[in-house]
């Protein structure tokens, strides 16, 4: 599931977007994870695919009218904002239309200079895109100036018209273990699950069938129309990924240039790529675990991984019997270290605030940090309804919970950390009511020069997806942060990525290619933070207050 924190981040300089993975209804999302045996549906489904090249669509856009932008932030660099009216069903082009909301920083160069428009998309699915339109001023040697910039939440998403909501309470405090150790709380956990697909059926009427993958690739190309562009440039985090795949399958003559960071495997959409996060996932916190052992001057939670992992279970437990401040549970705890498998931004908060949690009973910080991620109130849940209602409907999922229960318990006993987590976060999918579709096989043959980029152990999109990937598009060229642990870490003050994103935006220039089935080039990854020096600064600032 690409679904975690469905937020885009700041981080250092720039911006870093999430996706995919169980728990918390924030987080609707992104992908995969590393390889892991296919079954044989998904094989099956695969080979069933629709033919490569789409058939054009028939449908002639009207003109977007620009106007002011809600968002402050927008308004300050110049954006321009208004809907882009597409049909709800591409199948019926006269008939209902639904708008997408789209906002626009214009070029800042020559007009001789000017390289196109470069859509973007943070990923999810269930991701708003509206101010990612911001993102090319993070390019670095103002590469990103020639590029009109466009931001847009896809259908059901966030300013887009209709938005699907189905219970903004979904996600309440200490909740139902998610581990169902016994036949009730399995119970309890269907039936809730059950609830909610129903919620976004009734909520969602005829939208929930046209909410595919494919709808939204669709909705770009006619974006492109309405800009009056023949050619795309793109850039997808994430799911996003996904998104720019399948586009560049079906579009090829219209892809100009593609930055996808954060690759999705293609094979394992979605349900086998859920169960592939989960092993990534567990390894990464391990990673995180010993790094808090690495500052136990700072943390005092153990000196090393195994000790500091060892209290995290411990905690686990007891929060599991009896939540703090009557709030925070065991899925909540889950919750909150979520992040900390994602990326390395937020790993000091998360670890402050289990320091706290153990040495001064400190659960007001769990839950702001739980809040941040878990909103609750009237549309709260539109970014984890749309992820369900494009992943439970872009392929069908095992209809029968037998399968489900029998594949998550295997994986459970080997990743336990949030294996029961994304289950019940993809559960509606066996009761959703969208009408299932059967996904593109994604061929880069026909498709121009696109640069991949992936960190190494990358636990949501795991980098084995990256390789295929590269496999399926023979001019790609994938850039790899060797040995992080950070998904969809682009633009963040890396020199070697960031650069590398900048000479290809700038003029096409890529990293060559090499034999075999490994990345073109190799980089530093996101850092891992230095809660020392933090602290340094901190009392510098201080001290010059």
């Amino acid at each position: 599931m690409l679904k975690k924190k469905l937020v885009v981040v700041a981080a250092s300089a720039a911006l870093v977007t999430t996706t995919v993975v169980g728990g918390s209804v924030a987080r609707a999302a992104n992908s995969g994870d590393s390889e892991g045996p296919r079954t044989a549906a998904t094989a099956s489904t695969v080979a069933a695919s629709s033919a490569t090249v789409a058939t054009e669509v028939a449908f002639k856009p009207k003109p977007i009218k620009w106007g002011k932008c809600e968002s402050a932030g927008l308004t300050e660099l110049g954006a321009k904002c208004g809907y882009l009216s597409v049909p709800l069903d591409y199948d019926k082009p006269k008939g209902k239309k639904i708008q997408i909301a789209v906002s626009r920083i214009k070029a800042s160069v020559k007009k001789a200079d000017r390289q196109g428009v470069m859509l973007v998309n943070p990923g999810g699915p269930g991701g708003s895109g509206l101010t990612l339109s911001s993102l090319g001023q993070y390019v670095p040697d103002n590469a990103g100036s020639a590029y009109d910039w466009i931001g847009f939440d896809p259908r059901g998403v966030g300013s887009s018209k209709p938005a699907l909501t189905c219970n903004g309470k979904y996600t309440t405090y200490d909740r139902p273990k998610y581990v169902p150790n016994t036949a009730k709380g399995e119970k309890i956990w269907l039936k809730r699950t059950k609830a909610y697909a129903k919620a976004c059926d009734k909520a969602g009427g005829a939208l929930l069938d046209n909410l595919k993958t494919r709808d939204n690739v669709r909705d770009m190309d006619v974006l492109r129309k309405a800009l009056g562009e023949k050619k795309i440039n793109f850039y997808g985090f994430s799911y996003g990924s996904y998104l720019g795949q399948v586009y560049a399958t079906q579009y090829p003559t219209r892809v100009r240039r593609m930055v996808l960071d954060g690759v999705v495997d293609p094979r394992n959409v979605w349900y086998q790529a859920n169960l592939d996060q989960d092993v990534a996932f567990d390894k990464n916190m391990d990673v995180f675990f010993a790094w808090v052992a690495k500052n136990d001057a700072t943390y005092k939670l153990g000196k090393t991984g195994a000790a500091v992992k060892k209290e995290y279970y411990k905690q686990l437990k007891a929060l599991d019997k009896k939540a703090a401040g009557g709030k925070i549970g065991g899925d909540e705890w889950t919750d909150i270290f979520l992040g900390a498998g994602y990326y390395v931004f937020g790993w000091e908060e998360v670890a402050s605030a289990f320091s706290g949690w153990v040495h001064d009973k400190d659960w007001k910080t769990l839950k702001t940090l739980f809040d941040d991620s878990n909103p609750q109130g009237p549309g709260a849940d539109n970014g984890y309804a749309m992820y369900l209602a494009t992943q439970c409907t872009d392929v069908q999922w095992p209809k029968k919970w037998s399968k489900w229960k029998k594949d998550n318990w295997a994986v459970h006993a080997e990743a336990p950390f949030m294996t029961w987590s994304n289950a019940w976060f993809n559960a509606p999918c066996l009761n959703w009511g969208g009408e299932v579709g059967k996904p593109v096989k994604v061929n880069g043959t026909k498709a121009p020069a696109i640069l991949l980029i992936s960190e190494t152990h990358d636990a949501a999109t795991p980098y084995e997806g990256a390789l295929e990937v590269r496999k399926r598009f023979p001019k790609s060229v994938l850039v790899e942060g060797v040995g992080g642990t950070t998904h969809s870490g682009s633009l963040n003050g890396i020199a070697c990525t960031d650069d590398t994103i900048a000479a290809y935006l700038k003029d096409g220039t890529l990293p060559d290619r090499v034999a075999g089935r490994k990345s073109d080039k190799q980089c530093d990854p996101v850092p891992q933070p230095d809660p020392a020096a933090s602290e340094s600064a901190t009392s510098k600032a201080d001290a010059t207050a």
